[in-house]
């Protein structure tokens, strides 16, 4: 269905090419039911599309949701099935699955369990031991499937597509797209909400959570906070216009 807007300012005028309509998702983060109901949505809604579909994850799979397991599988799915009309697809990383590989490696100090890791531990079936957190790790990394670990490992930073870029986080003021820094689009915030600044293209994140889509002159924000508001959401592109489909 539509949903509700923010819109501050008229857009900019932005558009893809001809003959083609993108799909962006929003931060999933573990709620595999509505990453299914809204590609249900999109399936149906590409009956109409022109000859090529695109179809774009924002990051942030993992955690705070009760199904981050679930949420993989079905990306794997997504790559390895194609099951609905012929598409390209694209799935990009965000800060949640940079912190669980960083656990993963043994480089993280505790931080993922407080930003929802919690939750993935879980849907994995492994105990939470926090007086032993080599034994957690050990236990994760043997409970995680190979297709899982190689989904993280090839997920991308960035995507452009016609006018618009499509990260997890944003980008970094007066920083040529081209050269951003890999940790700026995955994790900036204020400094990229704040800035008025023409990045080049229009910049399509999730990452800073938002009631509806924030529409404005340099970016779109899609992250709806699907984990607490049941609420996920898709960006529609298609020549010049902007829609949306939710859950």
């Amino acid at each position: 269905m539509d949903v509700n807007v923010s819109q501050s300012v008229t857009p900019q005028p932005a558009a893809i090419a001809s003959g083609m309509r993108v799909y962006a998702i929003g931060d999933v983060h573990g709620r595999s039911d509505l990453l299914d109901k809204l590609l249900q949505t999109i399936a149906k809604d590409s009956v109409s599309a022109p000859n090529q579909v695109v179809l774009v994850l924002l990051g942030d799979y993992v955690d705070r949701g009760p199904d981050s397991k679930r949420v993989l599988e079905r990306l794997v799915g997504l790559k390895r099935e194609r099951p609905f009309i012929d598409f390209d697809l694209h799935i990009l990383k965000g800060n949640h699955e940079v912190m669980m590989e960083a656990f993963l490696a043994g480089d993280d100090s505790g931080v993922w369990f407080n930003c929802g890791g919690l939750a993935t531990l879980v849907s994995y079936d492994v105990p939470y031991l926090p007086n032993d957190e080599p034994m957690m790790r050990e236990s994760l990394d043997y409970a995680i499937p190979q297709s899982h670990k190689k989904l993280l490992h090839d997920m991308e930073s960035m995507l452009f597509i016609g006018d618009y870029a499509f990260v997890h986080a944003g980008v970094r003021p007066g920083v040529p797209l081209t050269a951003q820094d890999p940790d700026d689009l995955m994790w900036i915030r204020r400094v990229f909400l704040d800035a008025e600044d023409d990045f080049g293209k229009v910049v399509v994140h999730g990452h800073a959570p938002v009631s509806v889509p924030d529409v404005l002159p340099n970016r779109i924000a899609i992250d709806t906070k699907a984990w607490c508001s049941n609420t996920l959401t898709a960006l529609v592109l298609e020549g010049e216009s902007q829609r949306f489909l939710s859950t």
